[in-house]
């Protein structure tokens, strides 16, 4: 007892008198366990940096070890760097026969799931099972010996301390302290950068805050089948528990708020869901669970939109190796949780945790309601019972993906905000440090009643972006003067419609590895990250695979038309000043540049384009108006010439070839001035068809 009370004594006069060894601090710190973190800590660590995962989850990978196995890559010859090494280690994992425990190696590979990379020699896999994933994520970080300390939660109260703008360490809620030179934030909500006082957006901002088209509310948009309408639900369903009466009470699911003026702004989040891995092999099934808390009556609506014909329960099952699934949202009461989840960004850890556990309970309700509920319709529950959970995956979880989808939370207000102008190239974007390409997409936002009494959802966008486009590096950085040592590839700045494109996976582990490469230069320098100098970011991310413009080849693809290619002066259609509503299109096997728009057969007298320019010198100019040519389009389309001398009015019909190499037809030759602006404008007044803009031509003539 003795001995024991000198050891106490002895052990108390070291720590209060007996200087403690100082936490390390690391050049890098990173904060989340998404896909995007990963890359980000291999890159630091490849460029001789010291760094540290600091992960609030107890997986690596976010969405892409978590069920998102059917990658959204849009075009993948923009996808370089670590992003591209990740998919070219998966594809060597299926290249074992190893990997192939239930099904034949011969139905994948080659065809659209194996690619060759950009230098033809890289080989890429896009479609994989979760474990494969996350085994991949793991031997990342065990090959470049990264710590990684896991199930650590920032302190979102005191947890950030910073001297004036600069931060100095982070704290997690079990006391953990890591301090740091330099500090990346990937994680999917942002709590590092909101913490640390930097500027963020939630929800949507109405179009007039950057003067986008596809932001704000959307009500009468209906682009995808997740909607109660054409190639849909094509009868009309009551929200009401006893059908066309209002006092008997809504269905659960239906919101009876007002759903918003349409293009303004307002503070609801797009749909998340579980990513499911699902699979029909007996050997590997497990049975759909009936979940806690399960209540049948939150799935009456569904009912009625079987009642109504719906089938296509099963139309994003997509396939990934071993007779498994990832599957995905679709139609108008599906996987997605509408509504239930607009107050998840910034709720504390407690409220977060509910909103999960009600999404779990939720989508696996879905799932026993088909598989069990005698009023399903037989066709459609016979089919869903031979589905089950997939037995090898997510083995500590049930067997369910211990990640919801995230699909947007905080949006960080940086040096620069990407918007649907970048996007579509309407408006250059400065910097680049990575690309993305897939469509500008995101989820229903709302459920709510029609002013005409019938169940409706919004906020559905899939917008083409008209092939790919650049990433600023001022969309990784917070404003000057808010934290000068922070990035933010995930939470990135950019409007809602913006990051509903930006938000993917690939894209994520591209702005992680350009991020950390950005680090290192201001390390290296004694920088704030806003004053990297690019070309040399520029510089050190080409020499790593990444890749920051397209060429002509990936930029329009096998139909688009190079316009540096043509005569004089052309402006696309992208470039176009649009009134009413326009729809992207590349339906058609020749076009100008990345593809075309059309207002989608309105009739309404409301849409129109105006195509402008300045001439470099007066003379005389033909003017040349392309369109692709289909039977469906207009045969009177209103087309006015503004030159020199006046205006002249031309009635186009689009349904005959453009006598001009397919592409074009002749407006006519007129004088402009440098002084004036050249203008042609196209109306769907009176037209009696889809009204089609491509691009216009000014080509001097030679007297």
């Amino acid at each position: 007892m003795k001995r024991m009370s000198q050891l106490l004594a002895c052990g108390l006069f070291l720590l209060l008198f007996v200087p403690q060894a100082k936490a390390k601090e690391y050049d890098v710190v990173v904060y989340g366990g998404t896909s995007g973190a990963v890359t980000a800590a291999v890159q630091a660590k490849r460029l001789g940096k010291s760094v540290v995962i600091v992960c609030p989850d107890t997986h690596l990978g976010g969405l892409s070890s978590g069920g998102l196995g059917w990658t959204d890559t849009g075009n993948k010859a923009v996808i370089g760097g670590l992003a591209r090494e990740f998919y070219h280690r998966v594809w060597k994992h299926y290249q074992t026969p190893e990997a192939w425990k239930w099904q034949e190696r011969k139905n994948y590979g080659d065809k659209g799931q194996g690619t060759p990379a950009i230098d033809g020699a890289q080989r890429t896999m896009w479609i994989f099972e979760p474990h494969v994933a996350e085994a991949v994520f793991d031997e990342f970080v065990k090959e470049y010996k990264i710590p990684v300390y896991r199930d650590e939660w920032l302190d979102r109260k005191s947890g950030v301390k910073k001297a004036g703008d600069r931060i100095a360490s982070i704290t997690t809620l079990s006391g953990k302290t890591f301090s740091g030179k330099m500090f990346i934030d990937a994680t999917y909500e942002g709590d590092l950068m909101a913490t640390a006082g930097v500027s963020y957006h939630v929800g949507r901002e109405a179009n007039s805050v950057y003067g986008e088209e596809w932001n704000g509310v959307q009500t009468g948009v209906l682009h995808h089948r997740h909607h109660f309408g054409p190639n849909a639900v094509k009868e009309k369903i009551s929200p009401y528990k006893v059908p066309g009466d209002p006092s008997s009470g809504l269905l659960p699911r239906i919101s009876g708020a007002d759903p918003g003026k349409y293009g303004a702004g307002d503070k609801k989040i797009q749909a998340y869901c579980f990513r499911m891995c699902l699979t029909n092999h007996d050997a590997n099934r497990v049975p759909f669970p009936k979940p806690e808390g399960y209540d049948p009556a939150q799935y009456e609506l569904l009912l009625r939109i079987y009642a109504a014909g719906w089938r296509q329960t099963f139309a994003k099952f997509d396939p990934i190796p071993n007779f498994k699934t990832d599957t995905n949202n679709h139609g108008p009461m599906s996987t997605d949780n509408i509504g239930y989840n607009y107050d998840y960004p910034e709720a504390s850890y407690a409220r977060r945790k509910e909103i999960i556990k009600e999404h779990e309970t939720y989508q696996q309700g879905w799932l026993y309601f088909i598989a069990n509920d005698p009023r399903v319709p037989a066709e459609v529950q016979s089919k869903m019972q031979k589905w089950g959970l997939a037995k090898d995956e997510f083995t500590d979880n049930g067997n369910w993906p211990h990640q919801l989808y995230i699909r947007e939370a905080r949006r960080m207000i940086g040096e620069f905000v990407m918007t649907e102008n970048e996007l579509l190239k309407k408006k250059p974007t400065p910097d680049s440090v990575g690309m993305g390409s897939y469509t500008m997409d995101s989820h229903n936002v709302q459920r709510y009643v029609t002013p005409e009494g019938y169940v409706q959802n919004e906020g559905d966008i899939g917008v083409s972006t008209r092939g790919p486009y650049k990433i600023a590096y001022g969309s990784l950085v917070p404003k000057k003067g808010e934290c000068a040592n922070l990035l933010v590839p995930v939470c990135v700045s950019s409007s809602h419609i913006a990051f509903g494109s930006i938000r993917m996976e690939p894209v994520f582990m591209i702005l992680g590895h350009s991020a950390a490469t950005a680090a290192a230069i201001a390390l290296d320098q004694q920088l704030d990250v806003q004053d990297v100098p690019y070309e040399q970011l520029k510089a050190q991310l080409i020499k790593e695979g990444q890749v920051l413009e397209a060429p002509p080849e990936v930029k329009y693809g096998s139909n688009g038309i190079n316009p540096e290619t043509l005569k004089g002066i052309v402006v696309d259609d992208s470039q176009a000043k649009l009134t009413g509503h326009w729809t992207t299109s590349r339906s058609s096997k020749k076009y100008v540049a990345s593809g075309y728009s059309h207002e989608s057969n309105t009739k309404d007298g409301k849409a129109a384009a105006r195509f402008e320019t300045k001439v470099p010198q007066a003379g005389r100019y033909e003017v040349r108006y392309a369109y692709p040519p289909n039977t469906n389009r207009s045969s009177q389309v209103k087309v006015t010439i503004h030159h020199a001398g006046g205006t002249a009015a031309k009635t186009i019909n689009q349904k005959e070839k453009p006598p001009l190499d397919g592409v074009f037809v002749s407006l006519g030759e007129y004088e402009f001035t440098p002084d004036q602006q050249a203008v042609v404008e196209v109306s769907n007044a009176d037209a009696n068809g889809y009204v089609i803009i491509d691009a216009v031509q000014w080509i001097p003539v030679k007297e």
